[in-house]
């Protein structure tokens, strides 16, 4: 959770506070957000978009959109166009234009060639195997490579042949020339360019030679002018590396600060592992409801006012952590409670007659819509002799604290009128196909003068004017609590084969023949739904259910 001091500052308003009042840039706020467009943004990113834009906007600045897209051979324009779409979702909006390291190639090249003239840098020809073994270990030094002393003319030749193609891939790369012995292995003459023969979604097959990460990373903020650069904390160790090249390019020193990532229970966090999952059709692409991406939660369900409440609640530290799921869960249905119409529909359904209703008879019930907000209303719901209730809400033999439906009891339709089961009929294989009852006229919710007791409440549906529509629930795709840190075990042996459940066959209530896509419901006693945006079409509502009404988080407070 947060590391906040005597003011309620986190460590990150804490350090731009100080800049702010020792002046430091003339006092401006710059930061950026720099994703991958190698996959789609997850639940882990958000917290990262959350940071660098509220605090940029709490302290007057701005936040720049920038792709990192050094890597060609895993980039597309459609996982641009996702990032995007999510960031825009979630409330934000960048400063200008969306930039790309891309952008900044040529600039890259020559801070290279830079480095390359003043002896800080040299072409190593080695393979990646044998320098990974000279670079030694963290308690071992490492051992200066045989072309580390070559002349700069030289280099510049070589990485000159590098740029203009004649050299194949893998067969050379550009290092700093830092210190081997360094404690910290980042320093140990790192990978600054290397040889890729793909082309580029943004500059086609101008460039063969593509600059690493930590070459881009902190270049690229330097060129933009950015004043707080926030990573997460893996990048700690990279930072004096950053400083380094900052230092000896002689360019706009950029600050870096390190937070701790977002960690889920029961959540894969790594896009490559992700992306696993979606070419292995486990799942039905990055924004099946089941994955923790930002595009697979607006389709379960989530909204970007949930995701935001949870990111705050988590807030910002400086140490690792394991954040339960059961927080997001929480975060989504306190928000969801207070925005959704309360309808019915009936899951596994189950037929009533009520033998004492007169038949052909249809009476519109008023019910109210959400008791959370007085603002929304009521809407009509049909009543008939002939209704669907839940299969598990009858039990011919039902045990003592049974308050639902049972031979001879009594239970409150919802919103309507107190039933007793008289009788029931079974089928060939003894399973129960229909409920005969009688209900009390006088017992209607709201005007009950009947005097009878009924301690449970169900849900139900007219039979004449149900909804057909198709339910899919969704549970935890994994079911171990870590599912990649078993280190003999592919993450991929704890998927949990009850992570999706189609039903087809379910009973709504007619006022949800004009739902649209994302539009949320609280199915009442069943959880919060919303149709889906895939499968929905002109003449079939497929509802998702986003997250049901037990709240594991406050259980979990509560212990």
């Amino acid at each position: 959770m947060s590391e906040e001091n005597e003011k309620g500052l986190n460590f990150i308003e804490q350090i731009l506070e100080k800049d702010l009042e020792e002046g430091l840039h003339e006092g401006r706020i710059l930061t950026r957000f720099p994703p991958e467009p190698n996959g789609f943004l997850h639940i882990g990113h958000s917290k990262a978009i959350c940071l660098n834009f509220e605090m940029a906007k709490k302290y007057g600045g701005k936040t720049n959109l920038r792709f990192d897209d050094t890597n060609p051979e895993k980039e597309d324009t459609k996982y641009v166009d996702a990032i995007k779409a999510d960031i825009k979702w979630l409330g934000f909006d960048w400063n200008e234009e969306e930039r790309y390291t891309s952008d900044y190639f040529d600039t890259l090249y020559e801070y290279a060639v830079k480095l390359i003239s003043e002896g800080k840098a040299y072409v190593d020809e080695q393979s990646a195997a044998l320098i990974a073994e000279q670079k030694g270990t963290p308690t071992e030094t490492g051992i200066n490579s045989p072309f580390r002393d070559r002349s700069a003319e030289e280099n510049l030749e070589k990485f000159t042949e590098m740029k203009d193609a004649k050299h194949p891939e893998g067969s050379m790369v550009l290092r700093a020339k830092i210190d081997m012995t360094s404690p910290n292995m980042h320093l140990r003459d790192p990978f600054i360019y290397r040889i890729k023969h793909e082309s580029h979604h943004r500059t086609g097959d101008k460039w063969c030679i593509y600059p690493m990460y930590d070459f881009a990373h902190g270049q690229s903020d330097s060129i933009e002018g950015i004043t707080h650069s926030f990573c997460s904390l893996e990048f700690e160790v990279h930072r004096p590396l950053y400083n380094w090249l900052i230092k000896e390019l002689e360019i706009f020193p950029s600050k870096q600060r390190e937070f701790a990532r977002l960690n889920l229970n029961y959540t894969i966090m790594s896009k490559r592992k992700l992306l696993r999952l979606v070419e292995e059709n486990v799942v039905d692409g990055w924004d099946d409801p089941r994955m923790p991406t930002i595009s697979g939660l607006r389709r379960r369900g989530y909204t970007a006012e949930s995701i935001r409440n949870f990111c705050d609640r988590v807030g910002i530290a400086r140490r690792e952590n394991v954040i339960d799921v059961a927080l997001l869960e929480f975060s989504i249905k306190e928000h969801l409670n207070k925005i959704t119409p309360r309808v019915m529909c009936v899951l596994e359904p189950i037929k009533v007659i009520i033998t004492n209703y007169p038949e052909g008879k249809t009476e519109e019930l008023t019910l109210i819509n959400n008791p959370e907000d007085e603002a929304a209303g009521s809407r009509n719901v049909p009543f008939s002799r002939e209704i669907f209730i839940e299969r598990n809400d009858f039990m011919e033999e039902a045990p003592r604290k049974y308050f639902r439906l049972k031979p001879e009891g009594y239970v409150r339709l919802k919103g309507a009128y107190i039933i007793q089961a008289n009788s029931h009929v079974k089928d060939e294989e003894g399973n129960i196909t229909e409920v005969h009852c009688t209900y009390f006229q006088d017992s209607k919710s709201g005007e009950d003068t009947s005097g009878i007791k009924a301690k449970g409440v169900i849900h139900w549906v007219s039979t004449e004017h149900a909804l057909d529509v198709e339910v899919r629930q969704y549970d935890r795709l994994f079911s171990h609590e870590s599912p990649d840190s078993d280190k003999e075990k592919d993450f991929m042996d704890f998927l949990n084969p009850d992570s999706l459940e189609v039903i087809s066959n379910c009973k709504a209530e007619p006022h949800l023949k004009n739902a649209n896509a994302g539009d949320k419901f609280q199915f009442q006693r069943l959880g919060y739904f919303c149709v889906d945006s895939k499968y929905t079409t002109t003449d079939k509502l497929v509802f998702n259910r986003t997250v049901t009404l037990r709240d594991s988080w406050a259980k979990l407070q509560k212990k």
